[in-house]
């Protein structure tokens, strides 16, 4: 893909969503961690803990990139792609998520724990991109260098602009979906038959993905908010 393809532009603006709508909770790792810091160490220990997040990241979309050109692995990816995308739906409440992030009152201890919980985090974020990049390294570094002022600046106006609008969360998971269909029929295993056989699916099958992503997330976050209230109530009553 070329500068002057729209594909190349259309890929861009995915992986920029992506960071954008994935990147939020890597910035609150990030704060959480540091948060215990000497006010001099705090800038030190938000560089080199994303510094070292990044390297693991680019280790992560080498290996990526690799194994997607493998057959059914990008299936394979559309699936977790899927399941990111229903999770992203669903409520979350305070001790799940950042709660077993730990800060630290030394600068080695936050740097680790930034490393750590990012690199597991950023599995998503690296699926994602490596997707949506359709194997084009260029995509994939210019993703990586969106992904540093979004992950230590921007995320916490986007999460405020996600409790305020949570039409943005809905957009995000379907835009997931989306490239989980993508993925489906570029895999090594459907790509030649279904551009030989049924071209119609190129559409069909990530607007099935789109709208599997939005309708399951949507009605087990319903299911999942109805069991709370039942919780609390339980808890009231006694």
């Amino acid at each position: 893909m070329g500068f002057d393809s729209p594909e190349f532009w259309v890929a861009v603006i995915q992986i920029i969503a992506i960071d954008i709508i994935l990147g939020g909770d890597n910035a609150i790792v990030i704060a959480l961690a540091c948060r215990h810091l000497p006010e001099k160490q705090r800038n030190l220990g938000i560089f080199w803990g994303v510094l070292g997040a990044i390297t693991l990241r680019v280790l992560l979309i080498f290996f990526a990139l690799s194994l997607l050109s493998m057959p059914y692995l990008k299936i394979s990816g559309a699936a977790l792609l899927i399941w990111i995308g229903i999770k992203l739906l669903q409520p979350v409440s305070n001790n799940e998520e950042h709660g077993v992030v730990t800060s630290s009152t030394t600068l080695i201890g936050a740097i680790k724990t930034i490393i750590v919980a990012d690199a597991v985090m950023s599995l998503d974020n690296v699926i994602a991109i490596a997707g949506a990049a359709r194997d084009s390294l260029g995509l994939v570094v210019f993703g990586l260098v969106i992904s540093v002022p979004i992950i230590v600046w921007g995320s916490q106006l986007v999460m405020k602009l996600m409790d305020r609008y949570p039409v943005t969360i809905v957009m995000g998971a379907a835009l997931l979906g989306w490239i989980a269909g993508d993925m489906v029929v570029t895999d090594e295993v459907t790509r030649d038959w279904i551009r030989n056989n049924a071209v119609y699916l190129q559409l069909v099958i990530p607007t099935v993905t789109l709208f599997m992503v939005v309708i399951i997330g949507k009605k087990l976050a319903q299911l999942k908010n109805k069991a709370a209230v039942v919780v609390d109530l339980a808890n009231k009553a006694k």
